[in-house]
């Protein structure tokens, strides 16, 4: 019983141990970093990284000293019969005698040692391997920044549909109350019909947006799962909120940051392609070299009619050997040429499409600081709007319930509202990703 109670007891602590890899709440930086170490294609990053490191060793175990060996054991079931002239064992002449060379069943071991003394082609394969090594490297750095990103958006998506949906709701309880106060003045004859109506369709409309958000909300939640490497129905709560991050993210410093492509990720990578290109070209030439390897093997062979080769008095017959091989290419009909031209061809594109990425990572980044620039003008204008829009609404439900002001005028007004609503939670977020997008083209983080 009591060994029992303690393997259910160890059990339940492994359990909580367990669940507690699983974040409940995160904050959005605490979601970047739990994304960068869990997220499913950033590990598969880094798993390029460990493979190219193994390649690497690899290419380099390539040249270092091989040793193989072999056992081969024969059985003829019929062995060959050879014809000899019989006047050889004091035969006729003209005669022949079957003979049989050999005995029936014989077994070798040999092992071998090989050894590359000269090998063009290896060198620049060990150059080769290192390059591969720094373009995992680099694509891992690569999918950190896309990875971060990606956080980013899904995070702020989840907090704009919150954000809606708090004011969704708080909107349906202000047409409710202006709705039920409406009906009670037409019931008294003291309005009109159409005012319910309007009113009507203006909360239909904002009902309908709730619970189109809410869908999106489920849908926001498990796009966020999935960028942190959860599962995608884990129940996460984000102690961020919108406008906080908003304000933490309005940083004109990274404006000034300088604008150097040659810094950033996607030149390393183009350069690394072009690094690749050119040790393809010397790949080519060095095929062309004399290549030169050297072995020496050892063994043992027995002989016997019957299977004999595990008794003690087997004999067997060492023997060994030592070789040096120098291979000479000297005529390719114009292969190794051709080759060798459509590499150098190959670099001229790699140095083309250098340039190229260069000029568009210029590009790039000043598309991406303007429309971070533009996010947070837009955001301070779509403020000033709702606050606008907030003061003509109650002027206008003011003017409404005072009957001096149409139903059609109060709902315009609600409409305007409502959309100003919506705009300024698209700013704070387009503020968000901008400056996140504008973070991923410099590779640079910034703080406030």
């Amino acid at each position: 019983m009591k060994k029992t109670f303690v393997f259910i007891l160890g059990f339940i602590v492994f359990q909580t141990g367990f669940s507690q890899e699983t974040p409940t709440s995160l904050s959005l930086q605490e979601a970047i970093d739990y994304a960068l170490k869990y997220n499913r294609t950033a590990i598969n990053a880094a798993r390029d990284i460990d493979a190219a490191e193994q390649q690497k060793w690899e290419t380099t175990a390539s040249g270092l000293p091989q040793i193989s060996a072999s056992i081969d054991y024969q059985n003829f079931l019929k062995q060959q019969v050879q014809v000899i002239p019989a006047e050889f064992f004091g035969g006729q002449p003209g005669e022949f005698t079957e003979v049989v060379f050999g005995t029936k069943q014989n077994m070798t071991a040999f092992a071998t040692l090989n050894q590359k003394i000269f090998d063009g082609s290896y060198l620049v394969g060990l150059q080769s391997a290192k390059v591969f090594l720094e373009i995992s490297k680099n694509a891992k750095v690569k999918t950190d920044w896309e990875v971060r990103k990606a956080v980013i958006e899904a995070y702020g998506n989840v907090l704009l549909a919150e954000e809606s949906i708090q004011i969704f709701q708080r909107n349906i309880e202000v047409l409710e109350k202006n709705l039920f106060e409406t009906l009670k003045i037409y019931e008294n004859g003291l309005g009109e019909e159409e005012s319910v109506e309007q009113l009507q369709i203006t909360l239909s409309g904002v009902q309908s947006n709730l619970n189109n958000v809410e869908r999106l909300k489920t849908l926001a939640y498990q796009m966020l799962n999935i960028n942190l490497g959860l599962d995608v129905y884990n129940d996460l709560v984000l102690t961020d909120n919108l406008e906080t991050l908003t304000a933490d993210n309005i940083s004109l410093a990274i404006l000034e940051v300088e604008n150097n492509p040659e810094s950033t990720i996607d030149y390393l990578i183009a350069q690394n392609d072009t690094k690749a290109k050119e040790l393809m070209v010397k790949l080519e030439k060095s095929k062309a070299l004399p290549t030169l390897n050297a072995f020496i093997n050892g063994g043992y062979s027995g002989f016997s009619d019957e299977f004999t080769f595990a008794d003690r008095s087997q004999d067997w017959f060492g023997s060994s050997l030592f070789g040096v091989s120098l291979d000479i290419p000297i005529f390719s009909s114009g292969m190794r040429s051709a080759s060798t031209q459509r590499a150098k061809i190959n670099l001229e594109k790699a140095q083309t499409e250098l340039t190229e990425t260069e000029q568009r990572i210029k590009l790039q980044i000043a598309s991406a600081k303007s429309d971070y620039q533009f996010a947070i003008e837009d955001y301070e204008n779509k403020k000033e709007n709702l606050a606008l829009a907030e003061r003509i609404e109650t002027k206008n439900q003011t003017k409404f319930f005072e009957g001096i002001g149409s139903s059609f005028e109060l709902r315009q007004a609600q409409t305007q509202l409502y959309t100003a609503q919506q705009e300024l939670l698209q700013a704070m977020l387009d503020v968000i990703n901008k400056k996140a997008a504008l973070e991923t083209a410099l590779n640079t983080i910034t703080l406030n």
